[in-house]
């Protein structure tokens, strides 16, 4: 357990952010493969792009480091006692929004190219509330196997999230977290969206396009 003390309170935040802005997708590429996913593909450096350009493995292994990266500070801002659950509450949403802005707008990329907060926001709230997750997770794999695209199926999970946070909780600060974070996401996905409504966004495959 940590005790709130002014170096814990104003620390972890940063910690978080700090955290949050390991762009793992362009970490694991460079490490392993010849790949720039920035030029490629979407640009994006998230899991869905990795495992387009490089394979399965690299793109399970960057989808569990954007999980981990939401999942341990908030871990740790949860584990902080003496606080009322107000307190706590706000303390935890303080901490998963600024690990969730690292991933966004990454630290070690000057703010730039960061990834579009799905799997981090998963992470953040697969600690504060893990039904929830749930919830999305099933929204997303509904209309993934529905239209066959990973995109719509974000976007899915990113609506139900603060529904299913305030049906778990009741909590007013999660749930407005939630809905910041989904926000987020929606404006992050605005080229899917696009190619949605065109019908020019890229079809899942189970085979990634590596070559």
């Amino acid at each position: 357990m940590l005790h709130p003390t002014s170096t814990v309170l104003i620390g972890l935040p940063i910690l978080a952010y700090l955290l949050g802005s390991v762009p793992w997708g362009l970490v694991l590429t460079r490490m392993f493969t010849s790949v720039d996913i920035r030029r490629q593909g979407s640009g994006n450096i998230g899991a869905t792009n990795v495992r387009r350009l490089a394979g399965t493995p690299l793109g399970l292994l960057t989808l569990s480091g954007d999980l981990l990266k939401g999942a341990v500070p908030v871990y740790l801002a949860a584990n902080v006692t003496g606080l009322d659950p107000i307190q706590q509450a706000l303390f935890v949403s303080v901490a998963a929004l600024a690990a969730f802005a690292g991933h966004l707008f990454p630290l070690y990329l000057k703010l730039k190219g960061g990834g579009k907060g799905v799997a981090t926001a998963a992470g953040c709230f697969l600690v504060i509330s893990p039904m929830s997750v749930s919830a999305a997770l099933i929204a997303f794999l509904l209309i993934l196997g529905w239209s066959k695209r990973v995109s719509a199926g974000s976007l899915s999970a990113a609506a139900v999230l603060p529904a299913a946070v305030w049906w778990s909780l009741r909590s007013p600060v999660y749930c407005g977290c939630a809905v910041l974070m989904a926000a987020l996401i929606v404006l992050r996905h605005k080229d899917n969206i696009h190619r949605l409504l065109t019908g020019s966004e890229p079809v899942f495959s189970r085979k990634s396009d590596r070559r």
